[in-house]
């Protein structure tokens, strides 16, 4: 296994040694090890969600070419926004 030398920060070392002495992890290396594999989680999700974000700005820009849109007047914007957070999103009980 490849060895590498990291500098973490009092708090980040004082945590490490936190889980390790409560017997989370059997020693520092497993603690920052879990911590990458949390980070590359988080990297996936955000991937996932940047993708799915894409997708629905595509669709609305989309939308718009097509005309498929409602004009809404600054003075009416609170009450058009009340009224679509009251109606039931489709697939909604």
């Amino acid at each position: 296994m490849p060895t590498r030398n990291i500098s973490l920060t009092a708090e980040q070392d004082a945590f490490v040694e936190r889980v390790v002495k409560a017997g989370e992890y059997q020693n520092a290396s497993e603690a920052i090890r879990d911590a990458l594999r949390v980070l590359q989680q988080k990297r996936r999700e955000d991937a996932l969600k940047l993708r799915a974000l894409r997708a629905q700005i595509k669709a609305g820009l989309d939308a718009l070419e097509r005309g498929d849109f409602t004009e809404v007047a600054d003075a009416d914007l609170d009450d058009y926004l009340e009224a679509l957070a009251a109606t039931p999103s489709k697939g909604a009980p």
